[in-house]
């Protein structure tokens, strides 16, 4: 009987979840055993994932005929509810941008995609997947693809892509004199596409002053819980007291807002940012562990609202024909929406036929912590808003 002990699929110290640890060292304890909550937007991102990383084999790792090609998308997509046809463009995006890396160079760098880098020598068992890397002469390029839409990533600093470089510079940095390492994020569903340059000293010191001792104490199991940006994806959150603790507001004057001066409200506002989410997270886990048994006092489980359907359509309708009504009244003809024609026509076909009957009103305001990189907004003036109007 062999007594080999099976790696685990993700490290207790995950690159993907290090801004956390960083931050909060004794949420990785706490989060083994805890409920799975993951949707499905991060399956789309694995899918999309997978669509990626076969684009980028095909050209660079493991050359392929179209047939080999074609029959291995089709396994991925075919009939895959979670497939969306938008993610073919966005994956060639990815693809695109690493392209026009390796291109830039005198010489054929050495790619490699999916690359499994252990960073143990700074946190224990540290390990993960970089989807893509780029060495040439002394630079290393570390590219990691997002699919999210609704958090732009940001690449400075960025503590999951520099745990990945310092698990490519474990491997390879005795072969290469690397110096230089540019990291990179690819968001295409955000127009993110950036990009970080930092040095192989900085993160050897990083890694041995920063992350060595906060990945003991996580590991040890040890260091408070601190709420922050970082809780966003976190498995305990949803029962984490500090969590909790930034939304009681029982020592806050509750007031009419209008009562309230600026001050105020601007601390009201940053204490309950994000509770509306933060009450779903902790819905979905009360409906988990009510469903495994646990009583919550003060609520039950009880079954959701459904919706009518025909058991087979095309039968139905058949009998509505045979009552004597019109096939024609059964159906409604809808004309496209503007992104459903972008999907027809293709992106560059569209914006070509059609880029000068397109317009984009100015959008609601609303408001948004001051650290936001969007533009304050400026209403229009008249002569703005009426400019295309002909009379």
């Amino acid at each position: 009987m062999s007594s080999k002990k099976e790696t685990p699929a993700h490290a207790l110290l995950s690159a993907s979840s290090a801004e956390r640890w960083l931050n909060c060292p004794a949420s990785v304890r706490l989060s083994e055993g805890m409920p799975d909550l993951a949707g499905d937007s991060a399956r789309e991102g694995t899918l999309a994932h997978a669509i990626a990383e076969l684009k980028l084999r095909k050209q660079y790792t493991e050359p392929m005929e179209k047939a080999t090609f074609t029959r291995r998308m089709n396994k991925l997509t075919k009939d895959n509810a979670l497939y969306n046809p938008e993610m073919q463009r966005y994956t060639d995006q990815y693809l695109e941008f690493v392209n026009s890396i390796t291109y830039a160079q005198t010489t054929a760098p050495f790619v490699e995609v999916e690359k499994k880098v252990n960073y143990s020598a700074y946190a224990p068992e540290g390990f993960g997947t970089a989807d893509c890397i780029v060495i040439h002469g002394n630079h290393l390029w570390v590219i990691d693809f997002k699919y999210g839409k609704h958090n732009k990533v940001d690449v400075v600093e960025n503590s999951q892509l520099k745990l990945y470089a310092l698990g490519v510079l474990a491997d390879y940095g005795f072969i290469y004199p690397i110096q230089t390492v540019t990291l990179c994020i690819v968001q295409p569903r955000m127009d993110n596409i950036v990009q970080w340059d930092t040095d192989v000293a900085a993160l050897y010191q990083w890694g041995n002053e920063v992350v060595k001792p906060l990945a003991e104490e996580a590991y040890a199991g040890g260091g408070e819980c601190v709420p922050g940006n970082h809780c966003q994806f976190c498995p305990v959150k949803p029962v984490c007291k500090a969590y909790a603790g930034q939304y009681d507001v029982k020592e806050e004057a509750i007031k009419d807002p209008q009562m309230m001066n600026a001050s105020e409200i601007a601390r009201m506002l940053a204490k309950l940012e994000g509770v509306v989410s933060y009450h779903k997270k902790l819905k979905e886990y009360a409906l988990t562990k009510a469903l495994e048994g646990l009583t919550i006092p003060g609520f039950k489980v009880v079954e959701g609202r459904s919706t009518r359907s025909f058991k087979d359509l095309d039968a139905a309708f058949q009998k509505i024909k045979e009552a004597g009504f019109d096939e024609s009244l059964l159906y409604e003809r809808v004309p496209l929406t503007l992104t459903g024609v972008e999907k027809l026509l293709g992106k560059n076909q569209f914006d070509s036929l059609l880029a000068a009957d397109v317009v984009k009103p100015q959008g609601k305001p609303t408001l948004v912590p001051e650290d936001d990189k969007r533009e304050p907004f400026k209403p229009k003036s008249a002569a703005e808003v009426f400019k295309d109007v002909q009379v």
